[in-house]
C-alpha cells in the first residue's frame, strides 16, 4: 500500500487505486473506476468489459442472498487454466522442446465441487487433469474427469483400497500414476496389480537436497516430510528389476515447496531432479514423465516473487532441456500448480457492522477540585505543540497511569478516572496529528497511528473464511469496493464476529498494520472485499463460535458487461453447524420446549408466549449463522 500525503487538496479514484496497490495485485483484472467502484474486467471476455463488484453484489442481494458471501468469478478460473497451459506451450516452442505439458490441479487446494467441475470443464481442451492425495480426492477425480486419457496423479500415503481405485482408473483409460512416497508402498502396488491383473504406472518422489526460500522452505531438503532418498530410490529400482517390472516406472516427481519466491531456487531444483531422471533412464526404466510438483508462487502483494508465470515456464523448460543427458528423450512435463490456478478467482465480501474509535469525548473544564494528576493533564492538553509533542505524550501517559493506579487502590472515583483517560486520549490525538511536522519521529511514537486506529467490526469469521491470516500471517489484499472516489480519512483494523482476540485482520498489503478506511454513514452498508482467497481458505476454515460456511455465488461475465449467476450455494444454517458438532435440531427443540413449558408452569410466561418463543427458536435454527439485517 502506497503512502499518500494527507495534505492533498482533492481525491480521485486513481489515488485510491494507488493507495490500495490495486495495479500491483489486480494484474489488470481489477481496477477502480471514476465513480469510485472497484470493478473486474476478465481479459478472456471479448472487449474485456468492466463490471463493478457492487453491481454483482446488488444482483446477489436481489436474489435473496446476503453478506458475507464468497464471490467466485468463473472467467478467472478459465483465464488461469489457459494462461498456465499457453505459457508452457510458448516456452516449449521457444526452446524447441520435443514433448508437451500436462497440468494437474491439486484437489486439496480447493475441494469445492463447483471449483473442481469448472477446472475439469475449462481444462478439457488442454487435457488438464487432477491430483489426488486421498481416496476421497481420487474418487472426485474419477467421477469428474470425463475425457479418456485424462491424467490423475496419486500422491500421499496409500492403502490397498486407494491403490485398487487407482488401478480401476487405469482400466477406465485414465493416465493414473501412483507416486511412491515410502518404500512400503511399492510392494503394496505390486501386490494389488498382480491381484487385479492391471499394469500400474509408477512414479518415485525424490527428496531433493535443494533448499528454497519462503514460508514453506522446510518442504525441501533432507528433513522434508515426503519423498525418497537416493538410497531408497536405488533399492526400489532394484526391486522393480528383480520382479521384472522396471518398465512400470514411468515418472519422477519432486516438490520443492509452496510459494517459492526466487526463480533461481526453482532452476536449481529442476536441474537436480533432471539428474535423477537421467540416472533412472540409464538404469533401464521406461520413464517419460517429469512432475515438477507445486511451487509456482502467487503475488498476493504484487512483489512476492522475482518472476512471472511466463518466466517460470520459460526457465523450467530451459533447465530441463539443458540438463537432460544426450540421447534421453524429452519427458512430458507435469506441474501441480494449485494456488496459481484458483487464488484469483474468489473474493470474500462482507459488510461493516460497527466501529470503535479512540477519539476523546467532550471534556469538561478541569477545576482545582480535581485530583492533582488531572490538573496536570489539563495543563498538558492545553499546550501541545510540535516542540513539546514527545514530552507531552510521555507526561500524559504517566499521569493517566497514576490515576488508574489510584482507582485500583480505591482512592479516586470512576468519573475521575474517565476524565483522566479522556484528557490523555486528547493529548495523544493532538500528538498524532503533529507527527508529519516533526523532523524525526521518536521510537516511542512510531506506533501511535496503530495505537489510535479505529476497530471496524465486520460480518465475517477469520477462522472460517480467512484461516491463513490467523495461522500464518498470510496477507490478502483488503479493499473497500466502493466510495473509492472519496479520501479515506480513518485508519482501522478489522475485527470479526468471533469472541477471540485473534479474530482480526491487522496486517495489510505493504506490511501496514492498519488500513485506510472511510467513516461509516448511518443507514449505508460499507463493504470490504478480501481478494485472492480461492486457494485453501474454504477447505481449511473451521467452526470457531459455530460460524459456518458463508453463502457462495459463482458468476460468469459475458461480452457486453452483463453477468450471469451460474450457481449459488446457501451458507450454513444454525441447525447445519449444530449437526456438525453432534447436536440434533429436533432434540434441541424438544429440550427447549420442555424448558419453556416449565416456565409456563412456574408462571414466568403465558402459554401464548411459550408458543411464540418456541417458534422463534425453530426459526432461528433455520437462520444464517452470520449477522442478518
Amino acid at each position: 500500500m502506497k503512502e499518500l500525503a494527507l495534505t492533498k487538496k482533492s481525491w480521485s479514484s486513481q489515488d485510491s487505486s494507488t493507495l490500495y496497490s490495486v495495479p500491483d495485485w489486480g494484474k489488470g483484472v481489477f481496477s477502480v473506476n471514476a465513480n469510485g467502484l472497484l470493478e473486474v474486467a476478465p481479459p478472456n471476455v471479448p472487449g474485456a468489459p468492466k463490471v463493478p463488484l457492487m453491481s454483482i453484489l446488488a444482483g446477489i442481494k436481489d436474489r435473496g442472498m446476503d453478506l458475507p458471501v464468497v464471490l467466485r468469478i468463473e472467467n478467472l478460473i478459465d483465464l488461469q487454466v489457459s494462461h498456465l497451459n499457453q505459457s508452457f506451450a510458448a516456452a516449449i516452442e521457444a526452446h524447441d522442446y520435443q514433448n508437451v505439458y500436462r497440468g494437474v490441479f491439486p484437489i486439496k487446494v480447493n475441494q469445492q465441487s463447483q471449483v473442481i467441475e469448472e477446472i475439469a470443464r475449462f481444462g478439457a481442451r488442454y487435457n488438464h487433469g487432477l491430483e489426488a492425495g486421498s481416496k476421497a480426492e481420487l474418487m472426485i477425480a474419477m467421477a469428474t474427469l470425463t475425457d479418456p486419457g485424462s491424467m490423475i496423479i496419486c500422491n500421499g500415503y496409500k492403502d490397498a483400497e486407494f491403490v485398487d481405485l487407482g488401478l480401476r482408473a487405469r482400466q477406465l483409460g485414465f493416465e493414473c500414476f501412483f507416486v511412491v512416497e515410502t518404500p512400503a508402498e511399492l510392494d503394496l502396488i505390486l501386490e494389488r496389480a498382480e491381484l487385479l491383473q492391471v499394469e500400474p504406472r509408477i512414479g518415485f518422489r525424490a527428496k531433493l537436497s535443494t533448499q528454497v526460500e519462503g514460508h514453506w522452505s522446510e518442504d525441501s531438503g533432507d528433513r522434508s516430510l515426503f519423498g525418497l532418498s537416493a538410497n531408497q530410490i536405488v533399492n526400489m529400482v532394484d526391486r522393480l528389476r528383480d520382479t521384472g517390472h522396471l518398465e512400470w516406472l514411468r515418472l519422477l516427481h519432486f516438490h520443492l515447496g509452496s510459494q517459492i519466491p526466487n526463480i533461481r531456487d526453482i532452476r536449481t531444483g529442476v536441474a537436480e531432479a533432471v539428474r535423477y531422471y537421467n540416472e533412472l533412464v540409464a538404469e533401464g526404466a521406461a520413464m517419460g514423465y517429469l512432475d515438477l510438483g507445486g511451487g509456482l508462487a502467487v503475488n498476493y502483494e504484487g512483489g512476492d516473487t522475482n518472476y512471472t508465470l511466463a518466466e517460470y515456464c520459460y526457465d523450467v523448460v530451459e533447465s530441463v532441456a539443458a540438463t537432460l543427458a544426450e540421447g534421453v528423450p524429452h519427458p512430458v512435463l507435469i506441474s501441480e500448480s494449485g494456488r496459481a490456478t484458483v487464488a484469483d478467482s474468489s473474493i470474500l465480501l462482507f459488510n461493516t457492522l460497527d466501529v470503535t474509535t479512540f477519539e476523546p469525548g467532550p471534556i469538561r473544564t478541569v477545576t482545582e477540585d480535581d485530583a492533582e494528576a488531572i490538573q496536570k493533564l489539563g495543563e498538558i492538553q492545553a499546550n501541545v505543540e510540535v516542540a513539546n509533542a514527545h514530552q507531552s505524550f510521555t507526561d500524559a501517559i504517566y499521569y493517566r497511569d497514576d490515576m488508574r493506579e489510584s482507582f485500583q487502590l480505591g482512592t479516586t472515583t470512576l468519573r475521575q478516572r474517565a476524565l483522566a483517560e479522556n484528557l490523555c486520549l486528547d493529548v495523544m490525538q493532538q500528538v498524532k496529528h503533529l507527527l508529519p511536522q516533526m523532523r524525526r519521529i521518536p521510537k516511542e511514537l512510531e506506533a501511535l497511528h496503530q495505537d489510535l486506529a479505529d476497530i471496524y467490526y465486520a460480518n465475517f469469521s477469520v477462522f472460517q473464511s480467512l484461516p491463513d491470516t490467523w495461522a500464518m500471517d498470510q496477507v490478502f489484499p483488503v479493499v473497500p469496493i466502493h466510495r473509492l472516489n472519496e479520501e479515506p480519512t480513518r485508519e482501522a483494523i478489522l475485527a470479526d464476529l468471533t469472541c477471540d482476540c485473534d479474530g482480526k485482520i491487522d496486517l495489510f498489503v505493504g506490511g501496514h498494520s492498519t488500513l485506510p478506511v472511510h467513516s461509516l454513514v448511518d443507514g449505508e452498508d460499507y463493504v470490504f472485499g478480501v481478494f485472492m482467497v480461492g486457494a485453501y481458505q474454504e477447505t481449511l476454515g473451521d467452526l470457531h463460535n459455530l460460524f459456518g460456511d458463508t453463502n457462495v455465488v459463482s458468476v460468469r461475465i459475458n461480452e457486453g458487461g452483463n453477468f450471469e449467476i451460474e450457481r449459488e450455494l446457501q451458507g450454513d444454517t444454525v441447525e447445519d453447524v449444530l449437526s456438525y458438532v453432534e447436536y440434533t435440531p429436533a432434540g434441541l427443540t424438544e429440550t427447549f420446549r420442555k424448558t419453556a413449558e416449565r416456565a409456563v408452569r412456574s408462571g414466568l410466561i403465558k402459554p401464548s408466549q411459550r408458543r411464540e418463543i418456541v417458534e422463534q427458536f425453530r426459526e432461528s435454527l433455520r437462520g444464517y449463522t452470520y449477522y442478518e439485517h
